[in-house]
């Protein structure tokens, strides 16, 4: 059978994973499961993603062999989910420790108040087996699999030491450690805590009039069509069209903008979003899966998987750093004495101290908490950024490229000028013939001249054999006789006349309006100008990215040459090219990459695609309720506001000097202890108090993105 036919992509959470060991103990499961063809798991999200074919693996099967980590699975559907996850204070691992400290605190009692060797070794091992519990589990589970992880050493640690009869030891060892692991997970459940806001903002049942009647509906069962009732203060629960009614509706969960929005009839609106005074009814556009903030979500749980060189040399040392550990603790506990004839009690627990003060996740989970940290916050201000690695492109950018139309400028362009050529046509007879070539034209051009026509009511001609050009304009036959309609080069490339229109063309030009041709084949018949002013914030965001160091910026445009330098000027970009094809700002992009580096190009994600993908880094702009955007964009701005630009650049920026402080910082304290543990300058507890403090720190550290 073909595999393609039963390719399925499932979805599961998994409780417990909660350092990289553990992700490394789930590919080793899953690399020996017949059927999964991809999988990856999101450390952040506890979410692991797989393709397989169903024919031959079942979620059960999934179930079974995860199970045998040690770790709880459940398969999730793809849909926001609506329940809310068990809080960090109710997982077992904190009551367990509570027992493992209550049983510390009596043995110390007994120890004080009445000395009983027996009852005090009977607590201590209580407490041992209650504070070591889950992370012995762990670690075992991880060893069925031939892998070494930190719970693995911390396990080890605690037995030698009640090999060497220190129980008091143990119990502290395992209790500091239990400590620091709960600590790691709530500091975790922080970072998780902004993305799974997101997942719980789509309500799970909608309002719904069908055939006369109101009944309730859960959210996966609507289509387009269906039609929702939302009260004042609901939530919408599906993307749609206002249908009746007008109402104020606060989209900052999509955008990012604090300032509600007037909805009214025909207005779109997004699920996720808050619906504030009046009652709307809309109509559903897309099912549940495919709604604007599903794919946001989507988006933002996969970004794990687009990972940054720092979240691979993360990975990378992790791999290498804790068997190395290992076996040099073996190394110290029995060379010395075999070899030197040193005391092997004294170098037996050296050897321990060894392995305790290096389990630590510090480094591991510092890289993507800071990641997760700058993605949440950059969803809560409406800019979607896919992963690390376009962060860390992002802060490193040399070079801006920017489009002009729906990017600089408002991108609704409106027709300012019908000049005639020749006195055969009136200007109500050209937009009559270039509203009839461009009725059903998608370009913002073509659009303000149909709606031209349609304000002065006019009505456009039958036309056939329309043709259109890319990047240049189309033609169309009209009473036997064929039009064209469109720029500069494409009536240059057609060897059309058009030397009687260059006064006209001059003049608008100079006035920073773009210029459409229209003619037959025998010469131009009349020239149209369109405005399409910058964005009022255009201006100020430039400013800002040459404030930040970002001075190599550049307009790309497919307008002409006056246009562009008078678009370029009013919004204080120094560089300008003109008069380019999509193909053309492809190659533009290119020679930008080999003149300054890393080149980002700014584009509405629809017809700046190609140069956007050729980029290091494609930034979308006004994304929502637009599915190409958010597919196209490594970096999506949810909304028409170049503001967001200067800020991808600050938080991107923030999160690699937060990373590069978390590695350095973990590394030193590596390079700290290491020496310490094999010195004697540190013993079991001292250095497992610095390890897990120094690794909260670095933590607490990456979770400052979150501010």
């Amino acid at each position: 059978m073909n595999p393609q036919k039963t390719l399925t992509r499932w979805v599961f959470e998994v409780e417990g994973m909660c350092c990289p060991d553990e992700v490394s103990v789930l590919y080793k499961k899953l690399k020996g499961v017949s059927g999964i063809l991809n999988f990856h798991a999101d450390l952040i999200t506890h979410r692991l993603f797989l393709e397989v074919q169903s024919d031959k693996v079942y979620p059960l099967d999934i179930v079974r062999v995860i199970g045998e980590t040690g770790m709880k699975v459940r398969q999730i559907t793809r849909t926001p989910e609506k329940k809310q996850p068990r809080a960090w204070f109710q997982n077992l691992r904190l009551y367990f420790l509570f027992l493992s400290g209550a049983f510390i605190g009596l043995a110390y009692g007994f120890h004080f108040l009445l000395p009983n060797p027996f009852a005090e070794k009977i607590l201590w091992g209580a407490g041992i087996l209650t504070g070591g519990y889950y992370p012995a589990k762990m670690g075992l589970a991880a060893l069925r699999t031939l892998t070494l992880n930190i719970r693995t050493l911390m396990v080890a640690g605690a037995a030698g030491a009640i090999a060497l009869n220190l129980w008091e030891e143990a119990a502290l060892l395992v209790f500091i450690y239990s400590l620091g692991d709960v600590l790691e997970i709530y500091a975790m459940e922080k970072a998780r805590a902004s993305l799974r806001y997101l997942m719980n903002l789509m309500p799970g049942v909608a309002l719904t009039r069908r055939d006369g009647r109101e009944e309730i509906l859960p959210v996966e069962s609507l289509v387009p069509g269906h039609i929702l009732l939302i009260r004042p203060g609901e939530r919408i629960p599906m993307d749609g069209v206002v249908v009746s009614g007008s109402s104020f509706v606060d989209e900052s969960t999509i955008t990012g903008e604090p300032v509600p929005r007037f909805k009214q009839e025909g207005d779109e609106v997004f699920a996720g979003t808050l619906n504030q005074r009046g009652g709307l009814e809309i109509r559903v556009t897309k099912p549940a899966q495919n709604t604007t903030l599903a794919r946001i979500i989507h988006s933002i749980e996969e970004a794990q998987a687009k990972k940054s060189s720092y979240q691979r040399f993360g990975e990378v040392f992790g791999k290498y750093y804790t068997p190395l550990m290992f076996l040099l603790a073996i190394f110290l506990m029995f060379f010395p004495p075999l070899s030197l004839h040193g005391d092997w009690k004294y170098w037996f627990y050296r050897g321990l101290v060894l392995l305790v003060v290096s389990c630590s996740c510090g480094l591991a989970l510092s890289v993507p908490i800071s990641v997760v940290a700058a993605i949440s916050h950059g969803a809560r201000k409406g800019i979607l950024i896919k992963g690390g690695k376009y962060l860390e492109l992002a802060a490193g950018l040399q070079a801006v490229a920017l489009d002009k139309t729906g990017t600089l400028t408002v991108g609704l362009p409106t027709l300012s000028d019908i000049q005639p050529v020749t006195t055969t046509y009136t200007p109500k007879d050209l937009l009559r013939l270039a509203a009839s070539i461009e009725f059903y034209s998608e370009h913002p051009f073509g659009e303000a001249i149909v709606r031209k026509a349609k304000e002065d009511e006019i009505s456009p001609d039958s036309a056939t054999h329309f043709q259109a050009y890319t990047g240049e304009g189309a033609s169309a036959v009209l009473n036997g006789t064929t039009y064209f309609i469109g720029s500069h080069r494409m009536f240059h490339r057609l060897q059309i006349p058009d030397a009687e229109a260059e006064p006209i063309v001059a003049r608008l030009e100079e006035q920073g309006k773009s210029v459409i041709f229209l003619g037959t084949q025998k010469g131009v018949l009349g020239v149209f100008g369109l405005t399409d002013p910058i964005k009022p914030e255009a201006p100020s965001a430039i400013q800002e990215l040459k404030q930040q160091g970002l001075h190599h910026i550049f307009l790309l445009t497919g307008d002409n040459e006056r246009t562009a330098r008078k678009i370029a000027q009013e919004s204080g970009i120094p560089h300008h090219r003109a008069n380019l094809l999509p193909e053309d700002k492809v190659k533009e992009v290119e020679r930008l990459k080999q003149q300054y580096g890393r080149v980002a190009m700014v584009g509405d994600g629809v017809n700046d695609a190609p140069a956007m993908a050729s980029a290091d880094v494609g930034i979308a702009m006004g994304a929502a309720g637009t599915d190409v955007a958010i597919e196209t964009g490594d970096i999506v701005l949810m909304m028409d506001n170049l503001k967001r630009l200067p800020e991808v650049l600050t938080l991107s920026r923030r999160t690699m000097a937060n990373i590069r402080q978390n590695i350095f910082a973990s590394l030193a304290i590596v390079l700290f202890l290491i020496p310490a543990a094999l010195s004697g300058w540190v013993n079991l507890l001292s250095g497992l108090l610095l390890n897990e403090v120094g690794a909260l720190l670095v933590i607490l550290n990456a979770l400052r993105l979150l501010l």
